[in-house]
This record gives C-alpha cells, structure tokens and sequence, in this order.
C-alpha cells in the first residue's frame, strides 16, 4: 500500500469540554499531526499561569506594627504568620477596579476567616481559610491594599511603590491553581499516530476555568499578531542587521535631547544624523564652530550612554555608517 504524502497539516476539528468539579474543567482537541500536540498545548499552559489576571494583598498596614517580625497582643499568630494567612486569602474586587485600599477593624474573642473581609468592596473566593484568632482583650484594625494583575511580583518590587507604613508582600495574582495537559494517540484513518490534546485546568474561584483558557488563547493570539504583516502582504521592507544595529545612529539628532545651545552647535555644522557624531573623533567633535567645553561633555556623555561614545567605531562600522548616512541625505 502506498503510503499517502500530505501537501498541509491536519486541521483538528473535535473539541469537547467537560465540568468535573468546581472550578474545575477538561477541554479535549483533536486530532492534531504528531508531535504538533505538544507544539500548542505547552505555550497554552504556560500562558495560563503566566497571562491569566487575578487579584492579591500587595501590602498590608496594621495599627501599632512596624515590621514584619512583630506582635499584636492579644492575637494568637505573631504578624509573619497573619501575612502568611492573609496571602493564602483570595481576594475578588468587586467593581473590576486594578486596586482596592480596604479598612477592617476586628474587636474581642474571635476567629477572623476569609469570610469576615467580604464588603461593598471586595470578594472573598476562600471564605474558610484562617486569618487570625484573637482574644478577648484583643483589637486589631488593618488596611490591606488589593491589586489586580498577573503572574508573581515579590515583595521586593512591591516596595518600590509602597506608601509609608505599609508591609509589602509578595504578590501571587495567579488564580490558576493547576494547568495540565495530557498527549494522546488517536486512530485516524488507519494511522494511529495522530495525537489528542487533553487539558485538565483548576482555578481558584476568581475566574472560572473556561474564561482562563479564554484569555490564555487570547494571549497567544495577541502575542503571534506582530507576525501579521507578514501574512498580509507581499511587500515587505525587511531590514538588514546592520539596520538594526545602527537603528539608533540612524536617528535624527533631535532624538538625543540635547540643550539648544548642543544642538544648535551641531545643527550649523550641518549635523543631522546621530551616526555623524559618532562618526566623528574627540578632537574634530572639539572643533566644532561655537562649540563650548560644556557642549562638548555633553554630547560626549550622551554618546556614551547610548553605547557608541565618540571615536569608538571601527574602521568596518564606520565606512557602513558613512555609507548609510550618505543615503539618508540623499532621500
């Protein structure tokens, strides 16, 4: 029997989605060419745990707290282990806002859940979970800052942007909880070789499974959109490397943001690409007409820190860069 020579790759046309439990989902594609299985589904899982938004504590303030390592009398937990439960809660805001800055204040014997910091503000999607116990002396009152976003953000970066008095935390926004896929053969007109994709997606309650895999294909999509153009049409530019090397130099030197009395230095000397500059070497730049000593150190500094500091092209590069140049004063 002749073995069959295919022209294009199999388009899987089955797709079955099935409810297992809550918050919990199997969605199954197929039939894929072999090995393309893998190809999509593990960028997809990726993406789930990666693109997916949910929402975290980022910082907390308790009242009479200075740090971390501290205590509260009359509560059972010292403060490391009220932030430890406090990050375990999931939180849910309400009006689809990217932050909520929320008050509580907790007085006499009393186990505070999850539950108790539901309000008009905010959503508890782990109502059981255990914040802390507190006697009956005890008052404890905090502000918690809750912020929408995706992926993992530590402490450290949360700081940056913590006001005054504030704990940072680190921040868990991902309301995946599991995403799994599983490759299986399937007979497809004889050959045995083609695969099935199973995923197995649990979330947290902050978003439901199906609207995760929504925004994980959506992530895709939006990812492979820079290659469009390509499919869109047959006119292409398509840039040399060295283009894109130079790209900079290649800028007018408007871009550079120089003083006026620098740019209008280099503007009389009929300077106006970046590469000139850098073309030039440290005593022709000091030649310059009505170019001062600060101008100078100027132009130098700016040339350094956009990493082609004055007379530091080779002899290759430049006769590129004079080349290029050239052309551009030609259009």
């Amino acid at each position: 029997m002749m073995t069959k020579i295919n022209t294009s790759a199999y388009v899987p046309t089955e797709l079955t989605i099935e409810n297992t439990g809550d918050n919990k989902l199997k969605i199954s594609a197929y039939p894929f060419e072999a090995g393309f299985g893998i190809t999509l589904a593990h960028p997809l899982r990726r993406l789930l745990y990666a693109s997916t938004v949910g929402f975290a504590p980022t910082s907390v303030k308790i009242d009479g707290v200075a740090h971390e390592f501290d205590s509260i009398r009359g509560m059972f937990e010292d403060v490391a282990n009220f932030i430890i439960n406090l990050k375990a809660i999931r939180f849910k805001i309400k009006n689809d806002s990217p932050k909520a800055i929320v008050n509580y204040s907790f007085k006499g014997q009393k186990e505070i859940k999850g539950a108790d910091l539901i309000n008009d503000e905010v959503d508890i999607v782990t109502p059981d979970i255990h914040l802390a116990a507190i006697n009956e002396d005890a008052e404890i009152n905090f502000e918690v800052v809750i912020e929408r976003g995706i992926g993992y953000v530590p402490s450290e970066i949360i700081r940056e942007h913590t006001s005054e008095g504030f704990i940072a935390l680190d921040a868990f926004f991902t309301p995946v909880k599991k995403a799994m896929y599983d490759i299986e053969n399937i007979l497809i007109e004889d050959n045995p070789d083609y695969e099935k994709v199973v995923f197995t997606i649990e979330t947290d309650g902050q978003i439901s499974p199906i609207d995760a895999f929504k925004h994980s294909l959506k992530a895709m999509y939006e990812q492979m959109s820079v290659f469009n153009n390509i499919l869109d049409s047959n006119n292409i530019s398509i840039q040399d490397a060295d283009a894109g090397k130079f790209a900079i130099l290649l800028q007018n030197i408007n871009d550079l943001n120089l003083s006026a009395r620098s740019f209008n230095s280099l503007d009389k000397a009929q300077i106006k690409y970046v590469a000139e500059i850098a073309l030039l070497s440290d005593n022709e730049l000091k030649g310059l007409k009505n170019l001062g000593k600060k101008s100078f150190d100027e132009i130098k500094a700016v040339m350094k820190e956009i990493g082609f500091p004055v007379g530091s092209l080779s002899s290759e590069d430049a006769e590129i860069l004079r080349k290029k140049v050239s052309e551009l004063k030609v259009k």
